[in-house]
C-alpha cells in the first residue's frame, strides 16, 4: 500500500503542477475589446457536413444574421455524401439568400479523414485569404466576423483560435458534457498563456490560406480520421508561434449542441482522444499521460479502498486536491464562456475519473463510429 500511496501522490503532484501552470497561463490571455473599426477582412467560411438536416437550418439562419458586409463573406458548404435532405436544405437556402456568396461542393474522399478531405476540397477554390471553419451543428453569433476582423486589423495574426460552448438543456447529462468541454476550453486558453498551444476546436478556427498552403495543409496527418484542427495548429507552432493567437471575446463564442445519446457521446470523446498519441507536441503528450494516470489512479485506489487494500482518508485527500485544482480552472473558464451560469457539481467530479479513464484507455485500442462510418485506431 505504501508504494501505491507514493505513486498516486507523485502523480497528483505532477497533475497539480500542470493544472496550476494552465491556470496561471489562462490569466495571461487577456480579453479583447472590440472597437468600431471599418470592416476590411474578407472571409471564406468552410462548412463540411454529412446528414445534418436537423442542424443546418439553424447554422444557415445564423449566417444570414451576421452583422458584417456581405461582399466580404463567402460561404462554402461541402457535402460529405449525405443520405438525408441536407443538400436540398443548402440549395433552398442559397436560392433564398442570393445576397450571400454561397457555394455547394461534393466532397472528394482522398484520405482516411472525411473532414480534412472536405476542407482540402474547398481551399483551392475559395476567393479570400482568411479561412474560417465551423461545424454544421453550430450557430455563430452575429458579431462573430466583426470581432475577428477587428482583432486581425489590430494584431495581424495568421491563425486564430476561438471558443466553443454547448447550448444545453437543464439536465445532468448535458451539464456533464458542458463540464467536459469547459475543461478542454480552459486547457486551450491556458496553453496559449504559457506559450505552448496545442489544442483548438475546428468549430471556431481561422487561418490564412497562405499559412495553410505553407504548412502543406493536412499532409502528414491525413491517416487520422479526425484532427483537422489540432494537427494544423501544432504544425503551425513550429515556425509561426508568434502568429498564432487566441481570441478571447464573448462575441466570438460559437455555440454547438451536446449529444443526447450516451453511446454517441462516448464515441465522440473517443474520437477526440484517439489522436492524442499522434500529437507532435511533447508537452501535449505529457499532459495527456498525466491526466490519464491521475484519473486511472483514482479509479484503482477507489477499487482497492472498497476491498480494504487502500486507506479511504488518503483517497479522499487525493480526490479533494484534484477536485479543487480542477474547480479553479473550470471556474475561470465558466465565467468567460457561460458568464458564471453553472457550477461544477460534486457528483460530476466523482464520476469524471471513471469516465475519463474509460475513454482514455479505449481510445488507445478501440475503434469508433462517426457519421455512420467506422474508423479504427
Amino acid at each position: 500500500m505504501e508504494i501505491i500511496t507514493i505513486i498516486i501522490c507523485l502523480i497528483l503532484l505532477a497533475y497539480v503542477i500542470l493544472i496550476v501552470q494552465l491556470i496561471l497561463g489562462y490569466d495571461k490571455v487577456k480579453s479583447f475589446k472590440r472597437t468600431d473599426v471599418e470592416p476590411k477582412t474578407a472571409f471564406s467560411i468552410i462548412v463540411p457536413f454529412r446528414n445534418e438536416e436537423k442542424n443546418l437550418p439553424k447554422l444557415l439562419a445564423s449566417f444570414s444574421q451576421l452583422n458584417y458586409p456581405y461582399k466580404l463573406i463567402e460561404i462554402v458548404m461541402v457535402d460529405d455524401f449525405s443520405t438525408d435532405s441536407s443538400e436540398r436544405i443548402c440549395i433552398r437556402w442559397r436560392l433564398d439568400h442570393e445576397f450571400l456568396d454561397t457555394t455547394l461542393l461534393e466532397n472528394l474522399r482522398l484520405s482516411n479523414s472525411p473532414k480534412k478531405d472536405a476542407i482540402g476540397r474547398a481551399v483551392p477554390i475559395i476567393k479570400h485569404d482568411w479561412i474560417i471553419t465551423t461545424d454544421a451543428d453550430c450557430t455563430v453569433p452575429k458579431n462573430w466576423l466583426l470581432t475577428l476582423d477587428d482583432y486581425i486589423q489590430k494584431n495581424e495574426p495568421e491563425m486564430i483560435v476561438g471558443a466553443v460552448a454547448y447550448k444545453t438543456k437543464n439536465n445532468w447529462f448535458h451539464k456533464f458534457q458542458q463540464m467536459d468541454l469547459l475543461s478542454l476550453q480552459g486547457t486551450t486558453i491556458g496553453s496559449f498563456g504559457i506559450g505552448k498551444p496545442f489544442m483548438c476546436n475546428g468549430a471556431n478556427f481561422a487561418y490564412t490560406k497562405r499559412l495553410f498552403n505553407e504548412l502543406d495543409g493536412f499532409n502528414s496527418n491525413d491517416k487520422m480520421a479526425s484532427g483537422d484542427d489540432v494537427f494544423l495548429l501544432q504544425k503551425a507552432t513550429k515556425n509561426h508561434l508568434d502568429k498564432i493567437h487566441y481570441l478571447k471575446n464573448p462575441a466570438s463564442i460559437v455555440k454547438t449542441k451536446p449529444e443526447n445519446d450516451l453511446f454517441e457521446f462516448f464515441m465522440q470523446r473517443v474520437r477526440w482522444a484517439s489522436k492524442t498519441t499522434d500529437y507532435p507536441s511533447v508537452y501535449a503528450k505529457f499532459l495527456a499521460v498525466i491526466v490519464l494516470m491521475m484519473n486511472l489512479g483514482l479509479v484503482v485506489c477507489c477499487l482497492l479502498a472498497a476491498v480494504g487494500k487502500f486507506e479511504w482518508r488518503i483517497l479522499l485527500g487525493v480526490f479533494s486536491a484534484k477536485y479543487l485544482v480542477d474547480y479553479w480552472l473550470l471556474f475561470k473558464t465558466n465565467n468567460y464562456l457561460l458568464k458564471g451560469q453553472w457550477i461544477l457539481p460534486l457528483a460530476t467530479g466523482v464520476i469524471y475519473p471513471f469516465y475519463s479513464g474509460l475513454v482514455g484507455v479505449y481510445s488507445l485500442f478501440g475503434s469508433f463510429s462517426w457519421k455512420g462510418r467506422r474508423f479504427s485506431k
